[in-house]
């Protein structure tokens, strides 16, 4: 006796990656990554660059506590004053925490 009828719809795979700064596992799309390079660590947008990488919120908490020792650890190198600095910078631009940046959203007056 044959069953015919429709295959059962399949769902396309995520890949799940885990923030050095919390923790939390995540779509790899929702992080940052950051890659150690012979010329020091760069942040990879496209998260196609060849090297040790580690990822990261788009959240200034999660970026202060990698900084402090956790993103060292995860890319297997000592972050140099030129890296930190460079990493700090990138820092600044980003939200305080993420309750923060939908609070805003929520509070504008129509």
């Amino acid at each position: 006796m044959k069953v015919t009828g429709k295959p059962a719809k399949r769902t396309k795979h995520t890949p799940q990656r885990t923030c050095i700064g919390c923790r939390r596992v995540l779509a790899k799309r929702e992080l940052i990554r950051l890659v150690r390079r012979p010329e020091g660590i760069v942040i990879d947008p496209t998260s196609k660059l060849a090297g040790r990488g580690a990822y990261l919120h788009n959240q200034r908490s999660c970026w202060e506590r990698g900084l402090k020792g956790t993103l060292a650890q995860a890319l297997k190198v000592t972050l140099t004053p030129v890296d930190v600095n460079y990493l700090g910078e990138f820092m600044k631009t980003l939200p305080e925490d993420e309750t923060s940046a939908g609070d805003e959203i929520k509070n504008r007056q129509p």
